[in-house]
């Protein structure tokens, strides 16, 4: 596990997140810890290493 930190796309408040390293790729949508409006979460790893993270709005 690892802790990774984000701007939420909808109220741009700085976010700290606990990832899994162990799996390498994983979609999935989490509420804001602050403002509880939905976030997509793309996120790689290579070799338990962070190779790419998106946050983004699922609203249109």
């Amino acid at each position: 596990m690892m802790e990774h930190f984000f701007i939420c796309p909808h109220c741009w408040e700085n976010i700290s997140m606990l990832l899994d390293n162990s799996i390498s790729y994983q979609s999935y949508i989490e509420d804001c810890e602050v403002c509880c409006n939905p976030i997509q979460m793309v996120i790689k790893f290579e070799n338990t290493n962070l190779v790419s993270f998106q946050a983004d709005s699922i609203e249109q």
